[in-house]
């Protein structure tokens, strides 16, 4: 019978964690609640002992006591956190009972999550666990649209294939984008990004209550996005996408550039050119009856369809009609 206590590995590779502790039993306890491989525990007594490793050779997490002989926890927290290049590394501060009678202001101290001792197991792997995979979507995240990254989109498309799930990808990408952001700028250009996330999202998220798994929508980066839906409902999302698109882009043109219905700016060649109101093209790649086995698949066939969409100069979307 499996032990209640042990948490399932719910990370693509295994964590380093660094432990900087003199309580021996913390990382004994800790051992005990993954399944070897999920966690890799390098243990420190010292804060001193464990700084130039960390700059060195940067874990995933570090797990520090608050009482170190040579400084406080969260003293240790503030010399890695003030250096910019690890302000994301996720700190978690152990404290006794004790400490937790006065309240902490955590503006001055820089951690992400603590732990009580006495220790509840079940709540240290939960906690654990929640800091280390909220770290990873905040450092995977799209800064401009805060929707998931290119790590979350392949995790995503590579579990739906492990499950053999019916999934359509959609690979939304904005035509004539470029030639949008060099004659309005990008803050512009940001807004229409931010624009296009939205209603990518609101559409996808209309079909929630008709899928068999939960739905998903990235930001790859730049102009492009994907979203995931079952295969039987991603050709209406795509309908639904273009038609909110085509309403609403002309909005962000100045008037008589939309009146026009094109603009004047730079093409790749650095040379003038006429260029129509922004468009988007939807590749749309299919999973039926598990024949995608690896997420490098479900790329290569989306840019190529992408190509075939592209083709025509106005919103459109294609679909994969391979069956092999």
């Amino acid at each position: 019978m499996q032990d209640a206590r042990i948490s399932e590995c719910f990370f693509p590779v295994q964590q380093r964690v660094f432990i900087i502790s003199g309580d021996l039993e913390l990382p004994a306890m800790l051992r005990e609640l993954w399944w070897p491989g999920c966690m890799d525990f390098t243990v420190f007594v010292r804060g001193k002992d464990a700084i130039e490793t960390i700059f060195q050779y940067p874990p995933d997490m570090l797990i520090v006591d608050n009482r170190l002989p040579d400084m406080t926890g969260a003293q240790m927290a503030q010399m890695v956190k003030g250096e910019n290049v690890y302000r994301q590394l996720p700190v978690v501060l152990c404290v006794d009972s004790e400490d937790m009678v006065y309240p902490w202001n955590w503006n001055d101290v820089e951690v992400d999550d603590f732990l009580v001792r006495p220790y509840l197991e079940s709540e240290v792997r939960d906690r654990i666990n929640l800091t280390l995979l909220r770290s990873m979507r905040a450092m995977d995240a799209n800064p401009l649209s805060k929707l998931p990254g290119n790590t979350s989109i392949i995790q995503r498309i590579q579990d739906l294939i492990d499950k053999h799930e019916n999934f359509g990808l959609a690979y939304c990408d904005l035509d004539y984008f470029k030639s949008y952001n060099d004659k309005y700028g990008f803050s512009r250009g940001d807004e229409v990004l931010m624009m296009s996330a939205r209603l990518i999202v609101n559409t996808v998220k209309a079909y929630q209550g008709h899928c068999r798994f939960r739905p998903f929508v990235g930001h790859v980066g730049g102009d492009d996005f994907v979203f995931i839906l079952p295969g039987e409902l991603v050709e209406g999302a795509c309908q639904q996408v273009i038609r909110a698109f085509d309403a609403i882009v002309p909005k962000f043109y100045d008037e008589v550039d939309r009146k026009r219905g094109s603009i004047d700016s730079i093409d790749r060649k650095g040379e003038a050119q006429s260029f129509p109101i922004m468009a988007v093209s939807i590749a749309v790649v299919f999973n039926h009856g598990g024949k995608l086995k690896h997420y490098g698949e479900v790329s290569s066939i989306a840019m190529e369809l992408k190509k075939k969409a592209k083709e025509n100069p106005k919103s459109s979307y294609v679909l994969d009609q391979r069956t092999d």
